[in-house]
């Protein structure tokens, strides 16, 4: 049996203390991975952002809001976990700095400054141990497989699942996976719960097994 650390859902990057950024994420995608890795008898710790769903109660859950906290969460967890499914559409950019009070409308443009978050992913590369597995997420809208392989590379991933922007909020997703040498490993298409399925299944048979996290 494996331990798996399953990010998921959106983050939030706060402007004032009512405003913020973020994305249309819904979690299920990283919901559907927890149940799948739940069905073949693995433990699963889910770090999820707000959302509007409920995860498998079989599944320990650690809720958080920002970039920053999903981090802090992962890092704590990792290091008692045999790998990491990154399926979370965490918020790249935050606010310079954060109001105190709520913004009021001045009638003129306001201008906000915007600094990258963290790379939860290639963070938790460098604190892996050898035998921890990565497996990534990547939506894009252009030059795919390109920038997918480059992601993967820069986050020192074993894996990585490619997808574009129809999948966000959406019941359904079409998904490719690429391993490190750039190869189409997988292309599934369908209700996420079936995607997640195949995807779990390559994930045991490529990385799990090899590991023998399966005999323990």
């Amino acid at each position: 049996m494996a331990r798996i650390l399953i990010t998921s859902g959106p983050t939030r990057q706060y402007l004032d203390p009512v405003r913020f950024l973020t994305n249309a994420s819904s979690g299920q995608m990283g919901c559907a991975l927890a149940a799948a890795a739940l069905a073949q008898g693995h433990a699963v710790v889910v770090v999820s952002g707000p959302v509007q769903l409920e995860y498998p109660p079989a599944a320990r859950l650690v809720h958080v809001v920002s970039t920053e906290e999903m981090l802090a969460a992962c890092q704590r967890e990792f290091s008692g976990c045999d790998g990491l499914i990154a399926a979370a559409a965490p918020c790249d950019y935050r606010p310079q700095q954060v109001a105190e009070q709520k913004l009021a409308k001045t009638g003129q443009p306001l201008l906000l400054e915007l600094i990258e978050t963290p790379d939860i992913v290639a963070t938790l590369a460098v604190e892996k141990r050898p035998a921890q597995w990565l497996v990534g997420f990547a939506l894009e809208t252009h030059e795919r497989r390109r920038r997918a392989l480059q992601k993967l590379q820069k986050k020192s991933c074993d894996l990585i699942v490619l997808n574009g922007p129809q999948a966000i909020n959406a019941d359904a997703n079409a998904v490719e996976v690429l391993d490190r040498h750039g190869a189409v490993v997988l292309a599934a298409e369908g209700a996420k719960a079936s995607v997640a399925r195949q995807i779990f299944e390559l994930i045991e048979r490529s990385l799990i097994r090899p590991h023998g996290a399966c005999d323990s």
